[in-house]
């Protein structure tokens, strides 16, 4: 499953970076942005059907 991060503005919230990763990815990401205090929203990505 492939997640889709947004960092967030520290002023207003609104998304300022995005990127989509694996389950994996997830929990270090988190760490990471925890560690200095950046707000994330984690949604799942969205599938495009083939």
């Amino acid at each position: 499953m492939r997640f889709e991060i947004l960092r967030l503005d520290d002023i207003d919230g609104t998304p300022v970076d995005r990127t989509v990763v694996d389950a994996a990815s997830v929990n270090r990401i988190v760490q990471q942005a925890a560690a200095i205090g950046q707000r994330i929203w984690i949604r799942p990505a969205e599938t495009s059907a083939s």
